[in-house]
């Protein structure tokens, strides 16, 4: 027989083939047995049963420039102590590696600052690219080129850290300073057109007399590799057997399911459906978060495929890419991040083995303060309220049945109510008395009624005490997109004009049949000019309403709010309700005689963000003493508005609502939160982080000026004085008969329709961080 194989050699390689195939299968199924066996024991449904991992693309490449020291110094500031650290291996012209994202440097780079005349051309994915290369620099040169950031269209990133000398570091100079608990390489394919035998990559780096199969096994001898990736299968073939035992595990990564993979000539999406051939040369796949949860042409969800328990059960672990604070998100995650990664991690079917992220303070708070909480609202840390904004009107338009339910459903404490009024005194919701923003009522045939009306706004509108109830009830709430222009950020676009506007008396039946709510607030406006020139007075109107509703002896809370003060004394005069005082503008101090004008008729205060907080282009610079004096004189303090969308926050919150929920709640001390996404404020008030003695560093308290200490300050806001609380008393009410306007009064213009049914720790400052970072570039021999 041995005589035999001798003879016959390719025999003999075809049986050893077949033989270690076999043997590769019976030891991968053996090996996932006990995976699963591991895992059974584990709330985490990945291979191992072990969280998922973090893994730092760049660093903190959503906040500092993609592979500059100072993004890899902020993940381990920011995120879970056993964070990988990406990088994106790139070859200088003397063959040393380099960590950047790709290998043109024009878009990641100053390089064509330093060397304006080394444009260069080559032939990339079958395209001629003109670019500055970083095969056409030795690492000398690289001395004098600094990282910066990509602007990604209209959603950029702040550029306020480009001139932070980023220096482009060696990656031996970032393994071993930082010493990360996983150092993961990833080679990017580059299409040429030479020898087959060659790997893509290689076979671009040839071209030049460089090899990237060489250099990764040269450093490999002096830096610890973890993992190592790539999309192409005949380069881990290749390359496997010569790392040996200790080597790192090796990762395909999948592009886009119709591009090619160039060794079999296969695309991408087929190779998904033939894991256990991958499974012969690695350990793991990458794949783009759309192998997952695909979104359908409108950005939306589409249910989740079967991609990671079917890699599970062939015994490889699955890493999704793709994972940013700041774009990319689908519909269904309201804006929230942290929504995105439990989707991926925390779902009740599956949970990937590891997140490729932008910002792994995000991806780190998903995984140790938010994973498997389940639902019940018992569970709660967090000693505030969450207040709805007209509802959940982040999702739905605002003031709408479908918006306070969700509101409801989200975990909202409070759901609040906008009192406007139709000709007939029926009080009704809606965000603002002119019913052009909010509503149809444009292409309706009431729209020739508009007026100008100085003392509410100095344009024209069409004004809901121009209309009575019944022609109110034909129009239809509308979403709105507050950063739609220059963003091109909408909300649930779906929802574009289909509820209807709901009346307070239906409103407060909602409310009452509620189990979960403390109460309800009701915030009016315009008192006095519907008293003198309409001839409705408002305050008696509301608690009529609440008296038909049986809202009087009810359990749950009633707050009212008014930013004008004789209208909250006149409601405390003739109610026993809560009394909330709304200071409109953004100041940046009270005095003690203003707060005991308040304290006379108010229990609580609504300030703005921006007086807790204030800031300059976009970056936190101070916090005031506000929340503190109103504290003293024992008045809550509620802030407005939060909003989920990254461009509402400053950069200080990392493009993360919870981070500035988190900062307003723990480190301002704000009694309660006035929000349009009632869901975000309500999950973080159950995470477990926040029953730890010490805030873990992916739950800062951000500190004001930390990120940029050197942005000018603007002047200060004004200080609220006595005097803006003291106002001249309500006008009586004027007799005035209701507009003869055309069409039969309905019988509910009287009272709404009793039978109607509802669908039911401080960050380190910028500053310290940069000298940091510039002392390192010194300290190391970086090039």
């Amino acid at each position: 027989m041995i005589t035999y194989m001798q003879d016959n050699p390719s025999m003999f390689r075809l049986r050893a083939s077949k033989f270690l195939l076999l043997y590769v299968l019976i030891l991968s199924q053996f090996l996932s047995t006990q995976l699963l066996a591991q895992r059974s024991k584990s709330p985490w449904q990945t291979l191992t049963g072990e969280a998922p991992l973090i893994i730092a693309r760049g660093g903190f490449s959503g906040m500092f420039p993609d592979s500059s020291v100072t993004a890899y110094s902020f993940v381990s500031a920011t995120s879970v102590p056993d964070a990988v650290l990406w990088c994106d291996v790139q070859l200088t012209k003397d063959g040393v590696g380099i960590c950047f994202p790709d290998v043109t440097m024009y878009k990641d780079s100053n390089v064509q600052d330093a060397y304006p005349k080394r444009k260069n051309s080559y032939l990339l994915n079958g395209v001629p690219t003109q670019d500055w290369f970083t095969i056409d620099f030795t690492s000398k040169d690289l001395k004098s080129v600094f990282c910066k950031f990509v602007i990604r269209g209209i959603l950029s990133r702040s550029p306020a850290f480009d001139d932070n000398r980023n220096i482009i570091s060696p990656i031996e100079n970032i393994e071993h300073y930082f010493k990360p608990a996983g150092f993961w390489l990833n080679v990017q394919i580059t299409l040429t057109r030479l020898p087959f035998f060659l790997t893509q990559h290689d076979a671009f780096y040839a071209q030049h007399n460089l090899s990237m199969s060489r250099f990764l096994l040269s450093v490999s001898q002096t830096v610890i590799i973890d993992y190592l990736s790539y999309p192409e299968l005949k380069f881990f073939r290749d390359i496997g057997s010569r790392f040996g035992k200790t080597g790192p595990k090796f990762v395909f990564r999948f592009l886009e399911k119709d591009e090619v993979e160039v060794s079999t000539n296969q695309t991408y999406g087929s190779l998904m459906t033939n894991l256990t051939f991958i499974n012969m040369f690695a350990s793991g796949v990458l794949v783009p978060k759309s192998y997952i949860w695909p979104v359908d042409e409108d950005q939306y969800l589409l249910p989740h495929t079967t991609f990671v328990q079917d890699a599970h059960k062939e015994g490889l672990q699955v890493y999704a890419s793709g994972f940013a604070n700041d774009f990319d998100l689908a519909y269904n995650y309201s804006y929230v991040p942290l929504a995105e990664y439990l989707s991926f991690m925390d779902n009740g079917n599956f949970s990937v083995d590891g997140v490729v992220s932008d910002f792994p303070l995000t991806a780190s708070s998903a995984v140790d303060c938010f994973s498997h909480l389940g639902s019940t609202a018992s569970s709660t840390q967090g000693d505030f309220f969450v207040i709805s904004k007209n509802g959940a009107s982040g999702d739905y338009p605002g003031c709408s049945d479908l918006a306070y339910s969700k509101a409801i459903e989200d975990g909202a404490d409070i759901i609040d109510y906008a009192i406007q009024m139709s000709s007939h005194r029926i009080p009704f919701c809606l965000n603002s008395s002119n019913l052009l923003e909010g509503t149809n009522v444009f292409q309706s045939p009431f729209i020739n009624r508009s007026s100008t009306v100085p003392e509410i706004a100095p344009h024209a509108g069409l004004y809901s005490f121009s209309l009575r109830w019944t022609e109110i009830k034909t129009l239809r709430l509308a979403m709105t997109h507050p950063y739609s222009l220059g963003f091109n950020l909408f909300r649930n676009p779906r929802e574009k004009s289909s509820e209807k506007i709901v009346s307070l008396y239906d409103f407060l039946i909602l409310a009452n049949k509620s189990s979960s709510l403390v109460g309800v607030l009701i915030s009016v406006e315009n008192v006095a000019y519907l008293r003198e020139k309409q001839g409705i007075d408002v305050v008696k109107e509301v608690l009529y309403a609440f008296k038909e509703a049986c809202y009087i002896n009810a359990t749950k809370r009633v707050m009212i709010q008014s930013s004008n003060s004789p209208v909250l004394v006149d409601f405390k005069k003739q109610s026993p309700y809560e009394i909330v005082y709304q200071v409109e503008k953004n100041v940046g101090d009270i005095v003690d005689s203003a707060i005991e004008e308040i304290k006379k008729f108010a229990d609580a205060v609504v300030v703005s963000r921006l007086s807790v907080y204030s800031t300059r282009n976009f970056f936190l610079t101070g916090q005031t003493h506000l929340v503190e004096k109103l504290h003293k004189f024992n008045l809550p303090v509620y802030v407005k508005t939060f909003q989920n969308e990254f461009v509402s926050q400053p950069w200080d919150f990392f493009s993360d609502a919870t981070v500035e929920i988190n900062t307003y709640v723990a480190g301002a001390g704000v009694s309660g939160t006035i929000t349009e996404f009632p869901l975000t404020a309500a999950r973080y008030k159950r995470n477990r982080c926040l029953t730890r003695k010490d805030h873990p560093p992916y739950m800062p308290l951000v500190k004001p000026a930390g990120l940029l200490g050197f942005v000018i300050h603007d002047s200060p806001h004004p200080a609220f004085t006595a005097d803006d609380v003291t106002e001249p008393p309500l006008p009586p009410v004027t007799f005035r008969t209701p507009p003869n306007i055309p069409g039969p009064l309905s019988t509910d213009e009287k009272a709404p329709n009793s039978k109607t049914r509802l669908t039911p720790p401080l960050l380190l400052p910028a500053l310290a961080m940069a000298l940091a970072s510039l002392l390192l570039l010194s300290s190391l021999s970086i090039l």
